[in-house]
């Protein structure tokens, strides 16, 4: 059954999508507190969001912009903006659609089905989901997840990428120029401490699946992965 998550502050209006969400047989859960939108998400990891643009504290475009980070559901954006602007923002932002409120629930049921089918159905790309693994550690780059036995951690895009690549290079060192060339786009401009800060949170991630010392530092040159995790399940 798909999960179907609804950010719309006017009650009404999110009555309206969850009663007729749940009679098309979904599973549906509705947020209630418009500060902890993102938090919501991971706990719930819902297929499909149906988020409003004008929500309290920050819009819609900024909490896509959050699931963006860490997953590719299909985001549907609902609001009373019929702007082209609006429009345009909602798809630059990670959106897939954008309804415009007054709407047909029939409308909205059928445009759910639709991106539904396209992204986990008959028309969903055929093609084996990559997995890197490395003595028993294993990293899902397109759902953003590190794996060690019974454990898991979601991770932010950048963080999968520094992982990947350290795995990749492993036992090799991962220079810092390959680090950020692979992170950051070369012509921006990268501050030397910005690397620093993601290795850290790499660590603090390695650390949550109960791995320490994952992630050395090789002097005047990059970061090598220290593969503790087998001496400590021994």
């Amino acid at each position: 059954m798909f999960k179907i998550m609804i950010v719309e502050d006017d009650p009404k209006i999110a009555d309206l999508l969850l009663s007729a969400i749940l009679k098309y047989g979904y599973d549906v859960v509705r947020v209630k507190d418009f500060q902890q939108v993102f938090e919501e998400f991971q706990q719930v990891k819902p297929e499909l969001v149906l988020l409003d643009v004008n929500l309290p504290s920050y819009d819609g475009y900024y909490w896509c912009r959050q699931i963006r980070r860490i997953s590719t559901c299909p985001v549907l954006f609902i609001s009373a903006r019929e702007g082209e602007m609006d429009q345009i923002m909602a798809l630059e932002n990670g959106g897939d659609d954008y309804i415009t409120k007054p709407f047909h629930s029939g409308v909205v049921l059928a445009k759910i089905h639709s991106h539904l089918r396209r992204a986990y159905g008959e028309y969903a790309a055929r093609r084996e989901e990559p997995v890197i693994e490395l003595e028993g550690l294993i990293l899902y780059p397109e759902r953003l997840e590190l794996q060690l036995g019974q454990s898991m951690v979601t991770l932010t895009k950048k963080e999968s990428d520094i992982i990947e690549s350290l795995m990749e290079r492993y036992p090799r060192v991962a220079s810092r120029e390959a680090l950020l060339e692979k992170l950051w786009d070369p012509q921006a401009f990268v501050d030397e401490n910005t690397l620093n800060v993601n290795i850290t949170r790499v660590r603090k991630k390695f650390q949550e699946l109960g791995i320490e010392e994952a992630v050395l530092t090789v002097r005047g040159s990059g970061y090598r992965l220290n593969v503790t995790w087998i001496e400590d399940s021994q």
